[in-house]
């Protein structure tokens, strides 16, 4: 940890701090529909450890449910989080040089709001140890915000009133997330294409109007950026 690491620590943490609070009520939601989903106490912390994304784990909780077939829970899973290997293959750039042990780990702590604040930034820089310290001090801050309240949201779920909505907390939660993700154009064709289509589509079976509706945006964001850089060479 040099001094140019630390520095891009310390800039990063600041950078996401804001946005981290979104995470709280979205973490004691996904704990307490883990607990009314009939997880115990062991399995709920389980899954926050192993799957460590709030949008996979609240997407597949109907599925587990309603005892869904297991290729279909882990493919809901899978498309829910197909977004990170967009986000992924966007700021790798900015981890050249980095050790494979590392990027693995950086890998599994990326989340949306530390892209959303950082990928810009770190791809402008040419210090790879500012880079690092940039993502991973707000990652390992949202991680740990995460397991913590994820488990109050646990042990806490039979104690909270059912009057509270936090539910609604949770879609502003997710609402701060998008707004910056929907900056770029191809990035909000993506989300109304994706939101719209969920919606019409939310009648069909095993909830597969989800899946579609994430497939959708998928490739019409890929068009509008396809088509924006056309735009853009002509």
């Amino acid at each position: 940890m040099n001094d140019s690491f630390r520095r891009g620590a310390r800039e990063g943490f600041r950078a996401f701090l804001p946005l981290s609070v979104g995470l709280i009520p979205w973490a004691m939601v996904t704990g307490v529909a883990m607990r009314s989903a009939g997880f115990s106490v062991i399995e709920a912390i389980g899954m926050t450890l192993m799957v460590f994304a709030g949008t996979a784990q609240l997407g597949t909780l109907p599925l587990i449910v309603s005892g869904a077939p297991l290729w279909l829970i882990v493919t809901t899973a899978l498309v829910l989080n197909l977004r990170f290997v967009i986000f992924s293959a966007a700021i790798s750039p900015a981890f050249e040089g980095i050790p494979l042990l590392k990027r693995m780990m950086s890998g599994y702590l990326l989340v949306d709001g530390v892209f959303a604040v950082g990928a810009e930034r770190m791809l402008a820089s040419k210090d790879r140890d500012w880079r690092f310290g940039f993502y991973l001090a707000p990652s390992l801050w949202a991680w740990s915000l995460w397991q913590v309240f994820v488990l109050l949201g646990v042990l806490g779920a039979e104690l909270v009133p059912q009057g509270w909505s936090l539910e609604f907390m949770a879609t502003i939660a997710l609402m701060t997330l998008l707004v910056p993700l929907a900056a770029s154009r191809p990035m909000l064709v993506a989300a109304l294409a994706g939101g719209v289509s969920a919606v019409a589509l939310r009648g069909m079976p095993l909830k597969l109007g989800l899946i579609a509706g994430i497939m959708i945006g998928i490739v019409a964001g890929f068009a509008a950026e396809h088509w924006l850089h056309r735009r853009r060479a002509a």
